[in-house]
């Protein structure tokens, strides 16, 4: 454990200075436990954080569990029609309520000792519950989190109080967002990667500009036109986009990356889409220590038809090699960010701007926890 104070780590990174001068945050931020849990309290817990898919809550009952920050998560549609989310640990004894990843209850009963609550969380029934003194069940039913509904997904926020989910995301990231016409894509699969590596070093190679790509990404860059690859930063979020080429293209990659642009937004702290023409997949990047990080890939296609299943399916196989690709260097990276020989690294001004954005983001998240 670094023996300065976490008031210390956070001023060795200066959020003040341009790209042209800027490094990256200090490599103790990747390996020191007590930042990882100042992160939980700030940027995990204050952001809107992607709960589940709207196509698992369509009807009364249909609910997704989650966690975040380290906190079970549930998000039900009542009976009234209407979408909550709730801290899934009973007011009982504190056991999940609801243990699957999801499915569809007419009640929410916990199965530790039977106490059963209704789809708005209200408690209904608590077994061998008879003379308590002073126990009223209004008072004893789940306690709620913020739930917003964004194009296909679903949000909730742990904080109670906070900017609202499209304040959060801002009008300009809405407006890019709108015209892709996301309803229109149809979830294909999920799959989900464990990672040797701090979360931040997942999001750090993700915004490097494809700086990375000619480099480990053979398959990628020969469809990505690298020079004329663009970075633009939104308050809160990143869009790097690069022209689809056939030029050089590997015929692997041609035949499922189509399209006039490639399109990757980031967007704080931990959720990316990926978009090429009728394709989309999403990243939510998920903490699991210092030292590993649970990255979830969900793919989505504009044609999930039978017809369509062996062309989705090399397109999934495309992004299976990428990640296998990254898994190796986030591997060495951290592994790297653990050396004596290493403090920080400098940014290219050409390259990195995301990179930069989500430093000084997470800078102040954790600076307002102090």
């Amino acid at each position: 454990m670094n023996s300065s104070s976490v008031t210390d780590l956070l001023g060795q990174y200066d959020p003040s200075l341009p790209l042209a001068e800027a490094s990256t945050i200090p490599a103790s931020w990747y390996v020191d436990e007590r930042i990882s849990e100042r992160e939980k309290r700030t940027t995990f817990s204050r952001s809107w954080q992607m709960a589940g898919r709207l196509d698992q809550l369509r009807e009364s009952g249909q609910y997704v569990t989650c966690e975040i920050a380290g906190e079970p998560i549930l998000v039900v549609r009542g009976s009234d029609g209407e979408l909550r989310g709730f801290f899934n640990v009973c007011r009982h004894h504190a056991a999940a309520v609801m243990t699957e990843p999801s499915g569809c209850a007419q009640n929410l009963r916990c199965p530790y000792h039977g106490w059963t609550y209704t789809l708005e969380g209200a408690l209904k029934g608590t077994p061998s519950f008879n003379s308590e003194c002073h126990f009223d069940r209004s008072q004893h039913g789940l306690a709620p989190v913020a739930t917003a509904v964004w194009e296909n997904w679903v949000f909730v926020r742990l904080d109670a109080q906070g900017p609202s989910l499209e304040e959060f995301l801002g009008v300009d990231l809405i407006e890019q967002i709108r015209p892709l016409q996301l309803s229109k894509l149809h979830f294909f699969e999920r799959r989900h990667y464990l990672f040797d590596c701090n979360w931040k070093v997942f999001v750090d190679n993700y915004l490097d500009g494809g700086y990375h790509v000619p480099h480990l990404h053979k398959g990628l860059d020969s469809v990505l036109d690298y020079k004329n690859y663009t970075i633009e930063n939104g308050g809160r979020f990143c869009l790097q986009s690069s022209p689809l080429t056939t030029a050089k293209a590997q015929e692997d990659y041609a035949a499922v990356r189509k399209g006039d642009r490639a399109l990757y937004y980031w967007m704080h702290p931990n959720l990316m889409i990926n978009w090429y023409e009728g394709v989309m997949d999403t990243n939510l990047v998920l903490p699991l220590g210092v030292n590993q990080t649970e990255v979830i890939f969900d793919f989505w296609f504009e044609d999930v038809s039978e017809a369509a299943y062996a062309r989705n399916r090399a397109s999934v196989d495309v992004g299976q090699q990428i990640q296998d690709e990254d898994m190796a260097i986030c591997k060495s990276v951290q592994r790297g960010l653990h050396s004596r020989a290493y403090s920080t690294g400098r940014l290219s001004v050409r390259r990195e701007a995301g990179e930069h954005l989500f430093h000084r983001l997470l800078h102040e998240d954790l600076s307002a926890g102090v």
